[in-house]
């Protein structure tokens, strides 16, 4: 895992330095999340896909943003708490983060280049927007926010085999 990507530096809601480098070895699912979206049931998915995979080697990371209709208005507190108490996540989350924009987090800006969405745009459009890295630590694809957590369950256990 030499990739640059894997070593841009993303803070945990708690406060912890990681990057995906963390988890060589592992298929990561980086998904930028939010507590007041109409998306926001597929936290409940998301952990499900989490609960089923991680011992196969899934890891899946949130990444609470507030740039689509001021969805996340909490702190790192609030959201972490929202999520477990409303949805049992437990799989990891980061500091609030915009994803587009000049404030854009490198992580995101880097995600956006490699696996842009429809007709090219790099831009997202809106909570809940997922990216499906391999094991190897390749960008495999991007799925937009409608794009329900089990939808993916096929390529996570292709990715895993």
């Amino acid at each position: 895992m030499s990739d640059a990507l894997l070593n841009i530096p993303c803070t945990t809601i708690t406060g912890q330095q990681k990057t995906l480098a963390d988890f060589e070895g592992k298929a990561i699912l980086v998904v930028n999340t939010a507590s007041k979206c109409g998306f926001t049931p597929q936290y409940k998915g998301l952990e499900k896909l989490w609960q089923d995979y991680k011992d196969q080697g899934l890891v899946v990371l949130g990444f609470p943003c507030n740039q689509f209709g001021h969805q996340e208005p909490g702190n790192e507190g609030e959201i972490s708490q929202f999520c477990e108490l409303n949805f049992g996540v437990t799989f990891p989350l980061f500091k609030k983060i915009d994803v587009n924009g000049a404030e854009a987090h490198p992580l995101f800006v880097q995600l956006k280049k490699r696996a842009p969405g429809l007709l090219g745009s790099q831009g997202i459009k809106w909570n809940f927007t997922k990216f499906l890295i391999g094991k190897d630590g390749k960008l495999v694809k991007r799925f937009g926010p409608t794009t329900k957590p089990q939808a993916l369950d096929s390529e996570i256990a292709a990715l895993l085999k």
